[in-house]
């Protein structure tokens, strides 16, 4: 046995995918709503903990999609609990478990590898994301 364990490439996409550079655009939650996949001439977002993700080439979260309910949302408590249910596609995660906040950074790192940065959330009203 060899002391160095190569870690697995969890969450690398099948295919390879080419990413552009990270955005941090400011991208409030009004013009996210908008952005549900349902909206012509605009994209498919879905934001993790603040960062907006364009997931527009992906007809699971468009208007007739298996994840149509995250697009358009932060959906951080449902994709930490494994949950479609539309009240739980809430932004509030930080009094989530342990285990659930490692699920939750686990989607980031699984968006991460396949969809654009497009943006960070833009607090409104002086409010803290």
């Amino acid at each position: 046995m060899s002391g160095h364990v190569e870690e697995p490439k969890r969450f690398e996409p099948k295919e390879p995918v080419t990413l552009d550079p990270p955005k941090d655009d400011p991208i409030t939650l009004d013009y996210l709503s908008k952005c549900d996949g349902t909206n012509d001439g605009f994209p498919t977002l879905v934001a993790i903990k603040g960062t907006v993700f364009d997931v527009s080439g992906n007809a699971a979260y468009g208007a007739k999609g298996q994840y149509h309910v995250f697009a358009g949302k932060e959906p951080n408590r449902a994709l930490a609990q494994s949950s479609l249910k539309l009240e739980d596609c809430i932004a509030d995660w930080e009094n989530l478990d342990d285990k659930e906040k490692g699920v939750l950074a686990d989607w980031f790192t699984f968006f991460s590898k396949r969809y654009n940065i497009v943006g960070k959330l833009k607090p409104e009203g002086g409010v803290n994301l």
